[in-house]
């Protein structure tokens, strides 16, 4: 656990020397990592990790049921595809989102 918490740390001061130290060095007074493309770049990774896992929670769920009782595989996958479908425009709409935050800066 000590490890974790050693590589955490260190991923921290990373990210912070990054944004802090490259803010100070440009010349125009803008830089991709700060502001709201730094946020807008995190934001969207954590999208994704939230689909992922919204994906995997769908289809873990879907698989048991249809061992646990064969006979309704088919509803389990229809709902399945529809809830897939539900969550991936919803994935799309925060990512645009997110692009669109990036840009705007």
């Amino acid at each position: 656990m000590n490890l974790v918490k050693n590589v955490g740390f260190f991923g921290l001061a990373l990210l912070s020397a990054m944004v802090f130290s490259v803010t100070g060095f440009a010349q125009d007074g803008h830089s991709p990592f700060s502001g709201s493309s730094m946020g807008a770049g995190i934001g969207a990774g954590l999208v994704i990790i939230g689909a992922a896992l919204g994906f995997g929670k769908i289809g873990s769920a879907a698989l048991e049921s249809m061992a646990r009782q064969p006979e309704t595989a088919a509803r389990v996958q229809t709902a399945m595809i529809v809830i897939g479908a539900l969550l991936e425009g919803a994935t799309f709409f925060a990512l645009i989102v997110c692009i669109l935050v990036s840009l705007k800066s």
